[in-house]
């Protein structure tokens, strides 16, 4: 019976994004899942799919990978994500976040197979934010524009593709090594420590199992185009913070509000991003989880975890 499952390849399973993909669509038995990084299987889940070591810096990894899986569908959101990571290593930065995506782009061109890409609210320089699907692109940094080299040389290839946008991914997973602004939030009030946080940066945070289901209707009606995938509240990054500290009952005082520019971001990120997430709602009936409800989930997530 396997024999007829489609096969699907989800790219940086060691990831936030990547682990919480192979937790949730395994369990689903929809696929045969393949999942890859450059290093070993992180994921608390082990069983259910096959994991395959590869590091799409090295020469033809990413092309002997198709050729061993042959997938029938392609999540990828394998990504070097860090601002400064692309700026001090451009080279590596455009294997992965542009070249690999021209590679599977291809494949799913020749073969007729579908590719769902993740990109990023760092297309856009903040400046007219909330954005839409359509609005110019213009990125402030590196890896902003790397995503946005990658989304043109995807439409390139003609391929039956989606690119999915997304902001500020937060939540949990089974590996306690992966963190996120609202994780490392709580964690530090919790030990008392003194953090200092952004006011002047807003972002529509987006909880990751939103992202997922995304992710997975995406995939189920193949959608193609181009989607914004978020969370609905415009928050700066000082009150996503702030509202951690409130939830979990820990101390506001040791939040101390920073500019942007204190830390060197004023330039290299955009002041204010945020998605219309009409087309969303309209063609995946896509409904964000609030803020608030978000926590309430992470919190039962926490304890199932057990961190």
């Amino acid at each position: 019976m396997d024999q007829l499952k489609p096969k699907l390849l989800i790219t940086g399973a060691n990831g936030f994004l990547g682990q919480k993909l192979v937790e949730k669509i395994v369990p689903t038995d929809q696929y045969i899942v393949y999942a890859t990084s450059n290093r070993d299987n992180r994921n608390h889940l082990k069983e259910g799919y096959i994991y395959i070591s590869s590091n799409f810096e090295q020469p033809d990894s990413l092309k002997q990978l198709l050729e061993e899986v042959k997938p029938d569908f392609i999540i990828h959101t394998a990504a070097i994500s860090s601002v400064e990571a692309c700026e001090n290593n451009p080279a590596a930065c455009k294997k992965i976040n542009i070249d690999s995506v021209l590679e599977l782009g291809e494949y799913c061109k020749k073969y007729d197979k579908y590719l769902l890409f993740l990109s990023t609210d760092f297309v856009f320089d903040g400046e007219n934010g909330p954005y839409t699907e359509s609005d110019r692109t213009k990125s402030l940094n590196a890896y902003g524009s790397t995503k946005i080299a990658a989304e043109e040389t995807l439409k390139k290839t003609n391929c039956r593709a989606s690119i999915l946008r997304t902001i500020l991914v937060y939540g949990v997973n089974g590996d306690r090594e992966r963190s996120n602004l609202v994780l490392w939030a709580k964690k530090q009030l919790e030990i008392g420590t003194t953090i200092r946080v952004v006011q002047d940066q807003w972002r529509m945070p987006t909880f990751v199992d939103d992202l997922v289901k995304a992710c997975q209707t995406a995939l189920e009606k193949e959608a193609e185009g181009i989607y914004h995938i978020s969370g609905s509240e415009m928050m700066s990054i000082l009150e996503i913070a702030q509202g951690v500290a409130s939830f979990w009952n820990l101390d506001t005082s040791l939040i101390t509000p920073i500019s942007a520019a204190e830390i060197n971001q004023a330039t290299n990120r955009p002041r204010k991003t945020g998605f219309i997430l009409d087309k969303a709602a309209h063609e995946l009936g896509y409904r964000p989880t609030s803020f608030l409800d978000s926590l309430q989930e992470i919190d039962k997530q926490l304890k199932f975890y057990k961190r």
